[in-house]
């Protein structure tokens, strides 16, 4: 992953340093980018066949993309079943992340049921997020602020290959339900073998598009204003994700300045691997507003 173990503080406790990749237009860093590599530093201090099935992280401040990220990682516990890592993400001396992560070894079971994958279509049959937008933008009668907006989709530093399956919001004219379908992989070859890479990129895509579901049903209105709050992410069986995935997002609910978002990460053959959930902040002001 983007860290390096840079010293050994106890030997209960490590510290890893991170650095970044694709920074938002908002400036902060990206979240999926911290919980990811928060998952790789817990990673990297479980042994055995222990593979992660769960996170829980809460975000508790902004990041600076201007420094790095310093990872302290607790060894929690550590049993024949089960351990469990802490970790905080710090930048200046402060914690920005909180984050729990367990590892499970696998376990044979006669419990074994999921959700039935959306019946949509296959990813060589869609266009790609920068042929939409290009599709899009060729529109003369376009708002200005309409194709600015437009410019920050297409940053060619995402480390992701998206294929949206319905329509994307470009303009927030019409309000549609809080559902996304999209196909999305990584850009590059990872390989079958790194089980713990392809889940620490998992969690980095489990935040890409995620809260903004959330805000799909008002069109009069955009966020003034909006942050992750928390995150949390399961995982059920094996995948690789520089293979085409599809992510299933839908908002179950909003209210009181805040959202929640609920994600499924599916593989090509129908198997859920990952399910996500994420609440966030969400101040709304009237869509005409100059703020």
């Amino acid at each position: 992953m983007a860290y390096n173990t840079v010293r050994l503080q106890t030997s209960s406790v490590i510290k890893q340093k991170g650095k970044h990749y694709w920074i938002p237009s908002t400036q902060r860093l990206f979240g999926g980018e911290i919980i990811s590599q928060a998952l790789g530093a817990a990673s990297e201090t479980v042994t055995g066949q222990l593979s992660v099935h769960s996170l829980h992280c809460y975000f508790v401040r902004p990041g600076d993309p201007s420094v790095p990220v310093l990872y302290q990682v607790e060894r929690t516990r550590d049993g024949r079943s089960f351990s469990v890592r802490s970790v905080k993400a710090i930048q200046h001396d402060k914690p920005i992340l909180m984050c729990q992560a367990s590892f499970h070894a696998h376990q044979p079971s006669p419990l074994a049921h999921q959700y039935t994958m959306p019946t949509v279509p296959p990813p060589e049959d869609l266009l790609t997020m920068e042929e939409l937008v290009q599709q899009y933008a060729s529109d003369h009668n376009l708002a200005e602020r309409d194709r600015r907006a437009l410019n920050k989709v297409l940053d060619p530093e995402v480390p992701l290959e998206i294929k949206p399956v319905n329509m994307p919001a470009f303009s927030r004219r019409i309000a549609i339900e809080p559902r996304k379908l999209l196909w999305v992989r990584a850009k590059g070859h990872i390989g079958e073998g790194d089980m713990r890479q392809h889940c620490c990129v998992a969690a980095y895509v489990s935040d890409y598009s995620f809260l903004g579901t959330a805000v799909l049903p008002y069109a009069d209105f955009k966020p003034q204003f909006s942050a992750s709050l928390d995150h949390a992410m399961w995982f059920h069986n094996s995948f690789r994700t520089d293979e085409w995935m599809l992510y299933e997002i839908e908002s179950s609910w909003a209210g009181h300045s805040r959202g929640l978002v609920h994600g499924r990460l599916w593989r090509q053959d129908g198997v859920l691997a990952a399910s996500s959930a994420q609440e966030g902040l969400l101040r709304m002001v009237p869509s005409e507003s100059k703020l």
